[in-house]
């Protein structure tokens, strides 16, 4: 894969050269040091890949992101940064990994691996950015030790609010992430999930039923048998579900 290297700092291009060059699937075609020299470059070179760093002078990782979302043949983005309270952002970019500094060998090339699964897949209808804001969000990144895991919005069983964090509960496990409750709201599928209270969020699937538990108090009962108490502000909407 042709590989455009992307960051604002030489000692994170001249290691990234070093990693990419003990990868045979990657060739490396250039690098860059701001967001507009890489746009200019995969405009020239046309690579497959480019690895990404996210804060830059000017034009930023995102930037560049979202300038590449409504190109056709587009190529294969994988952000590679030190931050990980971007990983939201990143993917409704349709990038395909996040990688946080610094980076293993090993991580990287699971990124490679992931980005050559993408390059063989059937081709996709392209990324217009009024598709990308348009859409509900389909999976999230969240740190997990020295990497990010991804778990599928279709898994979340569901979502509490802890200050400015939420967290993600997947079966028996549960993921940390940095977000507002609101702002995941918001792009998350309505069909599919609905708020009960201010700092919780549940998949419709996952009620089993609704309980009054007196003096206009209501419950959601969830498949595992726990109760959430459903707030005021949320109450009509969760009835209305009901058919209520």
């Amino acid at each position: 894969m042709r590989t455009l290297i992307v960051d604002d700092e030489p000692l994170a291009v001249e290691r990234m050269q070093i990693l990419c060059a003990r990868i045979p699937a990657l060739q490396v075609v250039g690098t860059a040091s701001d967001g507009a020299a890489a746009l200019r470059l995969i405009e020239a070179l046309a690579p497959d890949l480019v690895l990404l760093d996210m804060t830059m002078p000017e034009v930023d990782g995102l930037g560049v992101a979202r300038a590449l979302a409504g190109q056709a043949s587009r190529p294969a983005v994988v952000f590679v940064t030190a931050h990980d309270d971007f990983a939201v952002e990143a993917f409704d970019c349709d990038a395909v990994d996040y990688v946080l500094k610094p980076v293993a060998q090993e991580r990287l090339e699971r990124a490679v691996e992931r980005a050559q699964a993408r390059r063989s897949a059937a081709p996709e209808t392209p990324l217009t950015p009024e598709r990308a804001a348009s859409e509900w969000i389909e999976e999230f990144w969240v740190p997990h030790r020295s990497e990010l895991i991804r778990v599928a919005a279709s898994d979340l069983e569901r979502i509490d609010a802890e200050r400015d964090y939420v967290r993600l509960h997947v079966g028996q496990r549960s993921y940390l992430m940095l977000h507002t409750i609101a702002g995941l709201e918001a792009r998350l599928d309505p069909d599919r999930f609905i708020r009960l209270h201010r700092s919780t969020i549940v998949r419709r699937d996952r009620i089993a039923g609704l309980k009054h538990d007196g003096l206009g108090v209501w419950s959601a009962e969830l498949a595992d048998g726990t109760m959430q108490r459903i707030g005021r502000t949320y109450l009509a909407r969760v009835k209305a579900m009901a058919g209520r």
